[in-house]
C-alpha cells in the first residue's frame, strides 16, 4: 500500500548576538533545501525578533522563547495539490541583539 512520509530537513540557526536591528540575518544561508509542507521558526534567546520571508519586509513577530508553526497544507485550497514553501526560501531575522539561538526547522515529503 503506498505510503506518504515526511522527512525533517537540517535544523538551522543563528546568534541572537550577531543580529541587528537593521540588518536581516538569513537563519538559513543556503535556503531551505527541500521544499517544506511544515516550517517551525523558534526564538530561544532573550530578545523579540522581526521574521521576513524576502529579506526586504517585516512579516511576522516572534516574541522571547516562543516559537511560530507554519502547516501549509492546512493552508491547502486546491484540492489535490500540495502547498509548500518553496526550496530556496530564505528566511531571515532582525532585531536587538541578545544571548541565545533562533532556530528553524521543517518537514518535506
Amino acid at each position: 500500500m503506498p505510503q506518504d512520509c515526511i522527512k525533517p530537513i537540517l535544523l538551522e540557526s543563528v546568534d541572537s548576538s550577531t543580529i541587528d536591528a537593521v540588518t536581516y540575518t538569513a537563519i538559513d544561508g543556503g535556503g531551505i533545501e527541500h521544499a517544506c509542507s511544515i516550517i517551525r521558526i523558534t526564538n530561544a534567546s532573550n530578545q523579540a525578533v522581526l521574521i521576513s520571508y524576502d529579506g526586504a519586509h517585516d512579516h511576522e513577530i516572534l516574541l522571547t522563547s516562543e516559537h511560530m508553526d507554519i502547516n501549509l497544507q492546512i493552508n491547502n485550497r486546491t484540492s489535490n495539490k500540495i502547498a509548500l514553501i518553496p526550496q530556496g526560501t530564505i528566511v531571515y531575522v532582525r532585531g536587538t541583539p541578545g544571548v541565545g539561538f533562533i532556530y528553524l526547522s521543517g518537514w518535506y515529503q
